[in-house]
C-alpha cells in the first residue's frame, strides 16, 4: 500500500514538473556591453528618438515630390431630367452627357527655390541622424552606464555591510565571554550588541538598495527577467593631455557636427525664401475627351492641347521681406548657437578630465588607507582580546575600516564612470559601445 502510494505520488510530481513553464535554474548574466546593446535595442525613449530620423526621411520625400510633374485624371457624368430640342431640331440640352481627362503640370521657380528645399530636407536626415547619436550616447551614459555602476556599488555596499556584521558578530561573542570571566563590565557587551544592531539595520538597508538599484537598471534597459552583472575589467594606462580630448571632441562631438549642418540649413533657408522674388513657370499638357447622348452637332470629343504660365507676384504685403529677413536672423542664431556649444564642450571635457584625474589619483591614497585601516582593525582585535584596549577602542577601529572600505569601492567604480563620462565628452562612446 505505502509503495502505491509513493508511486503515485511520484508520478503527480512528475506530471506537475513537466506540465508547468521551464523555470530557470541560472540567472543571466549581462557585461556592460550588453547593457548597451539591450537598452539600444529595446529603450521606449530611443525607439522614439529614432523616429525623428524617420520623419525627417519622409520630409527629404515629400521635398522631392514638389520636383516631379503632377498627373490627375478626371471624369464625369450628368444625368439631366430630360433632353432639350430647338426649333431647327438640334441637341440643346442632351439626356446625358460625359468627360474624361488627363492632365500633366509642373510649377517651377526660375531661382530654383525647389532644389533649395530638396537640399534643406536632406541636411535635415544628417542632422537627425548626428541629434539621434547625441540622445543615444547621453541615453547609455546617464541611464545605462550610471544605473551599472550604481548597482555594482550597491552590491559592494552589500558585502560591505555583510562583513561589518560578522566583524561585530566575532566582537560581540569576545565581548560576552571576556564578561564571563570578569575582564569587561557589562557595558562593553551592551556597546557591542548596540553596534551589532545597527550592523543588521545597515544590511537590511543595503539589500534594499541593491534591489532597487537593479530595479531602475532593468527598466532603463528593457528587462523583465532575473538577471546578474560582470563586472567590467578596471582600465588601466595613462591619461592623455587635455588638449587631445578637447581636439578629439570638436572633431567628433555628434551634437557638434549637428549644429553644423544647422547653420547650413540656416544658410539654404535664406536661399529658398529669396528665390520667392522670382517668378514661377507653370507648364501643362492636357487631354480632354467628351460624349453626350444623344450628341450635339458641335461636340467635341477630344482635345489635346499644352500651356505656359508665367507667376509674378509683384506686391503681397511685405511677406516675402519679412520672411527673408527672418531667415538671415535664425542663421546669425544659428552661428552663435554653434560658437556657444563650442564653449561648452570645451568646458565639459575639462570638467570631465579633472574628475578623471581627480579619481586615478585619490584611489592609490583611498587604497593606502584601506589597508591601514585593515591592519590597524586586526591589531586593535588582537589587543582587545589580551585586555590591551577596550570595546570603544574595537569599534573605532571597525567604524575607520567600514569608511575606507566605502571610499575605495566608490572611488574604484567613480574613476570607471569618469573614463565614460570622458567618452561621452569627446564623442567616442556610442562608437566604443557599438564597435562601429
Amino acid at each position: 500500500m505505502k509503495k502505491s502510494m509513493f508511486i503515485v505520488a511520484a508520478a503527480s510530481l512528475a506530471v506537475l514538473l513537466f506540465s508547468g513553464p521551464p523555470v530557470p535554474l541560472f540567472a543571466e548574466e549581462y557585461s556592460l556591453e550588453d547593457l548597451y546593446r539591450i537598452a539600444l535595442a529595446r529603450s521606449e525613449k530611443l525607439k522614439a528618438a529614432e523616429e525623428n530620423l524617420v520623419i525627417a526621411e519622409t520630409g527629404s520625400e515629400k521635398a522631392l515630390s514638389y520636383l516631379l510633374p503632377r498627373l490627375t485624371a478626371t471624369g464625369g457624368l450628368t444625368q439631366y431630367a430630360n433632353d432639350k430640342y430647338s426649333a431647327t431640331g438640334s441637341v440643346i440640352q442632351p439626356e446625358r452627357a460625359t468627360s474624361w481627362g488627363l492632365r500633366v503640370d509642373e510649377t517651377f521657380s526660375l531661382s530654383g527655390r525647389e532644389l533649395t528645399a530638396l537640399d534643406m530636407a536632406k541636411s535635415n536626415v544628417e542632422k537627425s541622424r548626428f541629434d539621434l547619436a547625441a540622445v543615444r550616447e547621453d541615453y547609455l551614459l546617464r541611464n545605462v552606464a550610471s544605473a551599472y555602476y550604481n548597482v555594482l556599488m550597491a552590491q559592494k555596499n552589500l558585502e560591505i555591510a555583510a562583513a561589518n556584521l560578522e566583524r561585530l558578530k566575532k566582537h560581540r561573542d569576545a565581548a560576552e565571554h571576556r564578561l564571563k570571566i570578569g575582564e569587561v563590565t557589562r557595558t562593553a557587551l551592551l556597546r557591542a550588541e548596540g553596534e551589532l544592531s545597527g550592523a543588521n539595520s545597515d544590511r537590511l538597508q543595503a539589500e534594499n538598495g541593491l534591489e532597487l538599484a537593479l530595479a531602475v537598471l532593468a527598466s532603463n534597459c528593457g528587462i523583465k527577467e532575473p538577471f546578474a552583472l560582470r563586472a567590467a575589467p578596471a582600465a588601466e594606462g595613462e591619461v592623455p593631455e587635455l588638449s587631445a580630448f578637447q581636439e578629439q571632441a570638436l572633431a567628433g562631438r555628434a551634437d557638434l557636427r549637428g549644429m553644423e549642418v544647422a547653420k547650413r540649413i540656416a544658410a539654404d533657408q535664406i536661399r529658398f525664401n529669396e528665390g520667392a522674388f522670382w517668378p514661377s513657370v507653370t507648364l501643362s499638357g492636357v487631354y480632354t475627351g467628351a460624349d453626350q447622348k444623344p450628341p450635339q452637332s458641335s461636340l467635341n470629343r477630344a482635345s489635346v492641347y499644352a500651356g505656359a504660365a508665367l507667376n509674378f507676384p509683384f506686391f503681397e504685403g511685405g511677406l516675402r521681406k519679412a520672411e527673408a529677413a527672418e531667415a538671415k536672423a535664425r542663421e546669425r542664431q544659428a552661428g552663435l548657437l554653434y560658437e556657444e556649444m563650442k564653449k561648452s564642450i570645451e568646458i565639459e571635457v575639462r570638467t570631465a578630465y579633472l574628475e578623471l584625474v581627480t579619481q586615478r589619483g585619490v584611489i592609490r591614497f583611498l587604497n593606502d588607507q584601506l589597508a591601514f585601516a585593515r591592519e590597524n582593525y586586526r591589531a586593535v582585535v588582537r589587543q582587545f582580546e589580551f585586555g590591551l584596549s577596550n570595546s570603544l577602542d574595537v569599534m573605532d577601529a571597525n567604524a575607520l575600516l567600514v569608511s575606507a572600505e566605502r571610499k575605495a569601492a566608490a572611488a574604484d567604480l567613480g574613476y570607471q564612470l569618469a573614463l565614460l563620462r570622458m567618452k561621452k565628452a569627446t564623442g567616442t562612446l556610442l562608437a566604443s559601445a557599438t564597435g562601429k
